[in-house]
């Protein structure tokens, strides 16, 4: 069975039924348009993709054509340059030439698919795209550098400001009790300008250097907050001048993250956190993680840790760990679930995270056990915990007889405490549940209300996952890295074929280095922006974080794992798109889902490489719910200075892509595909751009 590599549900480059409308449409209007384009010398109005995004300003700016600005043939002749005017009207003529040209093409192509339009149908939408590609050619050399407005820039207030996640605008509305850090997406939290970075940003040291160095300018934290940090985390990090380091050696602090590691793993029974791979433990959720040093720690031996944390305006947990290049997004479930399936994760971590954990009948707990997969751990460290200390306290003991007992009714036991820290590990056997004594604990969901897709649906005080298919325990299912390669029974679950799969694989393999041909030269050379620089060897590398827009299979991320790269990707399932998102995280990535049409749960600035494919054709078929420009403004947002963009759809979309691209002032170049002429590559880079200063 052969399949493209496209990915969007319009399939095999076809152009999606709008576009085709639109295009036929025109063929009636033909007379009409190239009056108005006569009129208006192809007035940037009339983009014939217009339903796709608005260019709402007639200033005049400059049109970059693949990193070139086109001269503009018709500016002002004054009466001392004839020979100006003598070209200028040259170009003219010329000009008319060619639309009356294009007219009698256009015209020719009516009649030919009027006359035999069964037959002809590949032939007839080639030439249209040709026509709508040369209109736009056109349309830029008589404009020239009055064609597209930029766009402009976002305040200075919107330098850390995420979309969604307007705590003021929630305390305003009332909601308290930790529903201010709730999500909220609405028309007034879409941002159509460019958000600037900081004025002292720098570009972020290459990895693995940039996991424990960052530049103290480009997050929003200052050094009385760092001094303010839990006893834990400032131990772990050292201020300096411009810099904030997270290495530490393990003997210059008595409790180091390697000897707080090394507890969790000998709690569970085994010799040292590198063991936690062979005892299925691949992917952990850390709630409220501080600022990513577990995770950076467990790195090296293979195991991925996703950060969640509330929005924080300063002194963020999730900017200062996406600014290590390390896995985090923003996420409250304080009354919402998290956007994960059910049976998401190997193990959960909560370290002084602040969650009341006792409080609204155990629904926060019910939440980690709904996302924790059988035969998991939940690892919690908090100063409530029985201790001699703790105990001492009558409302510190109540709150952990609370999460005691309640563990104990989600069928959780309880394998060792030390200290401050406990671990519990959520049993296998389903039959649990129903041994329980009667009325004691959560109920079991309905089928109808244990689903796949939660995209931040209600929290609900019933035990999730349990109608799953997915219920294998963590020590049945294959250890990490061969989960990645799920087998024909597993595939079976989710209602995929294995050579669907490893066809998918080995087209993402394939393009991977076709990728790496086109940015090595470009990352790995001496830039024009960072003159001087040498290659970097082996395994530093400027890309360290990858954000996969339509992750489909999850193929992408395995190709780069293919490849050795020292890279770590958020595969996101758009909710629009088959939901293979559990698919995704059985593989052991890490991946979310979200709606493109609102704005992604993280900070300005944190992902080194943004991918799409398929993703614009996907968007396209679902009746404009937004346009694309908001797409860009969005990928934009999150793309760090000099970031990358690699976009792959059919080249009408790629081709109006990269229009929009003009106004974000992108660099870009199309790139023909080989294999499929139906299809084009967009490889973009963000500039990075200064905020000027105010004059005095």
């Amino acid at each position: 069975m052969s399949r493209s590599l496209h990915r969007g549900t319009s399939g095999g480059g076809k152009l999606p039924e709008k576009i085709q409308e639109f295009l036929e449409d025109s063929q009636m209007k033909v007379k009409t348009e190239n009056e108005d384009l006569h009129k208006n010398r192809l007035s940037p109005s009339r983009n014939p993709f217009q339903f796709f995004y608005s260019i709402n300003s007639s200033s005049k700016q400059s049109i970059p054509t693949n990193g070139y600005s086109v001269p503009d043939p018709y500016s002002p002749v004054t009466s001392r340059n004839r020979y100006k005017l003598t070209l200028f009207l040259l170009k003219s003529s010329l000009f008319m030439i060619i639309i009356l040209a294009l007219t009698g093409s256009f015209w020719w192509t009516i009649s030919l698919t009027t006359s035999s339009r069964g037959h002809t149908f590949h032939g007839y939408r080639r030439l249209q795209e040709q026509l709508v590609s040369d209109l736009w050619d056109i349309g830029e050399l008589s404009l020239g550098t009055s064609g597209v407005k930029e766009s402009e820039f976002c305040p200075l207030e919107s330098e850390n400001y995420i979309p969604c996640f307007n705590t003021t605008e929630n305390l305003d509305l009332g909601l308290t009790m930790g529903h201010e850090n709730d999500r909220h997406c609405g028309p007034t939290s879409k941002q159509n300008c460019l958000v600037l970075a900081p004025p002292a940003y720098k570009i972020p040291h290459r990895w693995p250097t940039g996991r424990d160095v960052i530049w103290i300018d480009n997050v929003k934290i200052n050094a009385q907050q760092v001094l303010s940090s839990g006893s834990l985390t400032k131990r772990m990090m050292l201020l300096d001048e411009d810099q904030i380091s997270f290495s530490f050696a393990s003997s210059m602090v008595d409790d180091s993250i390697e000897d707080y590691s090394h507890q969790i793993a000998e709690m569970i029974g085994l010799r040292n956190e590198s063991y936690l791979v062979h005892a299925g433990v691949r992917t952990i959720l850390d709630i409220g993680c501080g600022f990513g040093s577990l995770g950076a720690h467990l790195f090296p031996n293979q195991l991925l840790t996703m950060c969640i944390a509330n929005y924080e305006s300063s002194g963020s947990q999730v900017e200062i760990t996406l600014e290590r290049g390390l896995p985090a997004m923003v996420a409250s479930f304080t009354s919402k679930k998290l956007p994960f399936p059910s049976l998401s994760y190997d193990m959960v971590h909560s370290a002084w995270d602040g969650v009341d954990w006792n409080h609204k009948d155990g629904l926060h707990l019910i939440e980690v056990d709904r996302v924790l997969r059988p035969g998991g751990y939940f690892v919690w460290t908090s100063p409530i915990a029985n201790t001699p200390i703790s105990t001492r306290n009558k409302e510190n003991l109540k709150k952990w007889d609370f999460v005691r007992n309640f563990a104990k009714d989600l069928c959780w036991d309880l394998l060792s405490q030390q200290d401050k820290t406990v671990v519990w590990k959520k049993q296998s056997n389903k039959d649990c549940y129903a041994s329980r004594n009667h009325g004691s604990g959560p109920l079991i969901c309905k089928v109808g209300h244990d689903v796949e897709s939660p995209y931040y649906h209600q929290l609900e005080a019933c035990i999730g996952g349990t109608h799953s298919r997915r219920w294998i325990p963590i020590e049945k299912r294959p250890n990490w890295p061969s989960r990645a390669r799920l087998n024909t029974k597993e595939l079976a679950i989710h209602g995929v074929l294995l050579d669907d799969v490893y066809e998918d694989d080995v087209n993402w393999n394939l393009a991977i280095r076709n990728y790496w041909s086109l940015l090595s030269p470009l990352i790995f050379s001496d830039h024009p922006k960072r003159p001087g620089i040498e290659d970097p060897s082996p395994p530093y590398n400027m890309v360290r974080n990858v954000l996969d827009m339509n992750a489909h299979f999850g193929g992408f991320n395995s190709a780069l794992l293919d490849a050795r790269k020292s890279i770590w990707v958020m595969n996101v399932v758009p909710t629009t798109a088959p939901n293979h998102l559990p698919l995704i995280l059985d593989r052991g990535f890490l991946g979310v889902l979200h709606d493109w049409c609102e704005a992604f749960p993280t900070y300005p600035r944190t992902y080194d490489l943004v991918h799409a494919e398929g993703l614009l054709s996907l968007e396209s078929e679902k009746h404009h719910r937004c346009s694309m420009m908001d797409i860009f403004f969005e990928i934009d947002r999150i793309l760090r200075p000099e970031g990358w963009v690699i976009l792959r759809d059919t080249t009408s979309l790629i081709e109006t892509a990269r229009m929009v691209t003009a106004r974000l002032k992108w660099e870009a170049r199309v790139v023909e595909i080989e294999s499929n002429s139906d299809e084009k590559l967009l490889v973009c880079q963000k500039p990075f751009i200064k905020r000027r200063s105010n004059p005095s």
